[in-house]
């Protein structure tokens, strides 16, 4: 039996929140499953070592020509599937341009979101219901990410990584600069760190020039900050894994962290902290719960850094660490 699952929204975030539901399918059929995902999902990074996914085929649609795009690229992407004589299909969105692909593409068993609701649906809920009203199966929505123990040990290896010390990730990028909380935000939680706790800090970002500037504000030479900016992100994870905690913002590293079972405080100004809180190791502070009382200011400007240091001293006195 071979099966595609169609996951076609275009972020790191959304491919490891979909991860359990890929998953789920894998083992209630008991068979490896083909993916099929957008190219900056950076799956081949993130899932390479994942039992349960045989294939991962890049949709390549962005609205700039490019193979899958427009009436050439519907024929295109009929062509691409055809070629693998998958028997059923899950598809995880609304589209009719993907049910109808599905269709010329041979595949007998469609199974798929209702056609045209697309507006406003829950990004966990709408695929847990799918899973369930499909094949009666419960999803916990707690995504893994499995490396191997070479490159965990690599990596503590080629960075130095003492055990013996707090080893914090930073996750301090952003796709968008109401994302990015500003430098002297993370300066002030950096503070509070090391009064009491021996830290050390990993800062994953962007190349993105104001993230670059978030970056170089908040190094300082003291040997405490290794910077994971000129990395992929299957480089980055395996330092990611050797860290106690992580503080990010709303962004990739946060998904990625909780993946690999670090707990991961989540910053967030004026997103919807529904994408930090789907997995029970993740600990969302907004603006709104930081006790700032400078309601005039950007919601970005108001995390509160005593706040954060609350829950990250919380995090390590039950972890014990």
């Amino acid at each position: 039996m071979k099966i595609l699952i169609l996951q076609s929204r275009m972020g790191i975030g959304d491919m490891v929140i979909y991860l359990p539901f890929i998953e789920a399918i894998a083992k209630k059929f008991e068979t490896k499953v083909d993916i099929l995902v957008k190219q900056n999902s950076k799956a081949i990074e993130i899932i390479g070592n994942n039992q349960f996914i045989e294939n991962i085929i890049y949709l390549k649609r962005s609205g700039k020509n490019e193979r899958h795009d427009g009436v050439s690229g519907f024929i295109n992407l009929i062509k691409d599937i055809k070629k693998y004589n998958f028997d059923k299909i899950f598809i995880f969105n609304s589209s009719l341009r993907y049910n109808l692909i599905a269709r010329l593409s041979g595949i007998k068993e469609i199974y798929q979101y209702p056609l045209f609701q697309k507006k406003n649906q829950h990004i966990i809920n709408e695929a847990k219901s799918f899973l369930k009203n499909n094949l009666n199966i419960d999803v916990e929505t707690k995504p893994e990410i499995i490396l191997e123990n070479f490159e965990i040990l690599d990596a503590k290896k080629n960075y130095k990584i003492d055990d013996k010390i707090i080893n914090v990730l930073l996750g301090t990028g952003g796709s968008g600069p109401n994302k990015r909380i500003p430098s002297k935000i993370y300066k002030s939680i950096i503070n509070l760190c090391k009064k009491k706790y021996n830290c050390r800090f990993f800062i994953a970002t962007g190349k993105n020039e104001d993230e670059q500037q978030i970056l170089n504000d908040i190094i300082e030479d003291d040997g405490k900050y290794t910077r994971l900016d000129n990395l992929s992100i299957n480089k980055i994870l395996p330092v990611i894994k050797n860290c106690s905690i992580s503080i990010c913002n709303d962004t990739s590293f946060s998904h990625l962290s909780a993946a690999l079972n670090i707990p991961t405080i989540i910053l967030f100004a004026d997103t919807a902290t529904l994408y930090g809180s789907y997995n029970p190791i993740m600990f969302p502070i907004s603006a709104d719960n930081s006790n700032e009382t400078e309601n005039n200011l950007h919601p970005k400007e108001r995390i509160n850094p005593k706040v954060v240091f609350e829950t990250f001293n919380k995090i390590l006195t039950n972890s014990n660490l």
